[in-house]
């Protein structure tokens, strides 16, 4: 993390006693230029049973504070600011983390409700107070922003005046600024795009002008500058449209899960799409880690399914960040079933509608999203034609010793404690898939060189269900660490087999995909 022109905060992960059980640096170093690593002045040390630890520079205008934040788990932090070689302890809840720093007031993004003070701050919340009372201990914390039931923040920069906050508001994005006054936050939606999802991709601490993004399934990624003072914008750049759009239209609906709770979802379709049955349709979805699932566009997507016939879907399902902290720990650990029954209940939705039927709906997710798919295939399989899984987690008994594993603990849970597993094991897809019973024929697709989910998840998948006598497809690229490919030509290659055997499988009258 660089702190000037001539030092860095550094953290090594070489050798085994600079690494946690998770794979991740555990020490902070302070780094001055011209002289050897060895030299570097330790800062702070995690313990080994940590996940991670780190330092970082935040600018306010011409000033700098330093941070240097301990991550005992995925969800939880230490922080501390470093002033005058000395760690001063922020007195902030466990799963708070800094978002920025303007005027002197440091803005904290809560993923718990928090009481202080006799004031009390909602889930979600940013908040914010003088950084030099928060050091002293005697912070008087004011809301800038509370989202409500059906919105979230998504992330936070900061200009040289304003704080810049992304919202998700119903899983549609738009972008908020604050200004301070010395006494209360002002604040001002700006005029982005609508039916999108926008972030920033530039700010600076001496102009209140930025760059964002937006993009939507069928407006291609466009780039604006924008003043946050005036609320001046004009787009710069945009790619280029890789499929024709004009017939097609993105609408957004809801399917009620098993307990009753209504799953947004996003639906792109031809304009003058007949419900028959029989339209070929690719489910999508993640729900995990609050990572939230938003409009995108995709040139390969658009030309190697929707220009050709198909419908997409894009489920916004509990475990992800659409709706906050609430909608990702709705299914934490040993609600994990939640994420999988709201996916299950989209499908069973575009069934009743006839949007499309069993032999026409194929599923896809990577990683996380690997492990929903085969996750709800295993419990439904006669629900889906056709399946893809890509670099996924499988084998929840021994996922937390494989590579960056150990890290995700807190948001499965620990399958060496007998509480954990008994839920773990009720879902894992290694566990549970069975012989005779009639399986789509899934596409497992995986990395030699993934250091994030190891591939020996997808190859003992594999193997067992060969050994049942199961039809399945593997594919394991040598390169390309997590993303499954190392460029753009190993990239078109496997999307060229996944929409090949997506096409061949859910829709066979229209042969196969040249």
């Amino acid at each position: 993390g660089w702190r000037d022109r001539d030092s860095v905060f550094y953290s090594p992960a070489f050798e085994e006693e600079e690494m946690t059980t998770s794979g991740y640096p555990r020490r902070v170093y302070l780094w001055e230029r011209g002289t050897p690593a060895s030299a570097a002045t330790l800062v702070y040390e995690a313990g080994k049973e940590d996940m991670l630890a780190y330092g970082m520079r935040i600018w306010d205008q011409d000033s700098a504070y330093d941070f240097v934040v301990k991550m005992p788990t995925f969800y939880t932090q230490e922080q501390f600011l470093y002033r005058d070689a000395t760690l001063h302890r922020l007195d902030l809840p466990a799963d708070a983390k800094i978002a920025a720093v303007i005027n002197g007031q440091l803005l904290v993004e809560l993923r718990s409700s928090w009481q202080r003070g006799g004031v009390s701050f909602g889930q979600g919340a940013l908040i914010a107070a003088s950084i030099d009372a928060v050091v002293r201990g005697d912070a008087a914390f004011v809301a800038v922003f509370q989202p409500g039931p059906r919105q979230s923040v998504q992330g936070v920069s900061t200009t040289r005046s304003t704080v810049l906050v992304s919202v998700l508001d119903n899983v549609v994005g738009g972008l908020i600024s604050y200004t301070f006054d010395g006494q209360a936050w002002q604040q001002k939606e700006l005029a982005v795009p609508t039916m999108g999802s926008v972030d920033w991709l530039d700010t600076s601490r001496t102009t209140d002008r930025f760059f964002y993004r937006y993009t939507g399934f069928l407006s291609p990624t466009s780039i604006f500058e924008a003043d946050a003072g005036c609320d001046e914008h004009h787009q710069v750049r945009s790619e280029p449209a890789w499929f024709d759009a004009t017939t097609m239209q993105a609408t957004q609906h809801e399917a009620k899960s098993a307990d009753g709770t209504m799953v947004p979802y996003f639906l792109v379709a031809p304009r003058d799409f007949v419900a028959d049955g029989r339209a070929p349709t690719l489910l999508e979805g993640y729900g995990g880690f609050e990572i939230s699932m938003t409009p995108y566009y995709s040139g390969v997507l658009g030309e190697s399914w929707l220009s050709r016939g198909g419908v997409y879907v894009l489920a916004n399902i509990r475990g992800g960040g659409e709706f906050g902290p609430a909608w990702h720990q709705a299914a934490l650990k040993e609600n994990r079933q939640r994420a999988f029954d709201d996916f299950i209940a989209v499908a069973d939705d575009l069934i009743a509608r006839k949007i499309t039927s069993p032999a026409h709906l194929g599923i896809q997710g990577g990683s996380n999203g690997g492990l929903l798919v085969a996750s709800v295939m295993v419990q439904r399989p006669e629900l889906f034609g056709a399946v893809v899984c890509e670099v996924p987690l499988l084998d929840m008994q021994r996922y937390h010793r494989l590579l960056a594993g150990a890290s995700w603990m807190a948001e499965y849970g620990n399958p060496d404690e007998p509480g954990d597993w008994a839920y773990l094991s009720a879902y894992s897809p290694y566990q549970n898939v069975r012989a005779g019973v009639t399986y789509p024929k899934v596409f497992f697709t995986t990395s030699t060189r993934d250091d994030r989910v190891h591939p020996g998840h997808a190859r003992r998948m594999v193997a067992r269900m060969l050994d049942q006598g199961h039809d399945v497809l593997y594919y394991e690229n040598v390169e390309g660490g997590h993303g499954g490919a190392a460029n753009q030509r190993q990239r078109a290659h496997l999307h060229a087999l996944i929409y090949s055997y997506l096409h061949e499988r859910l829709a066979p009258d229209a042969g196969r995909v040249p």
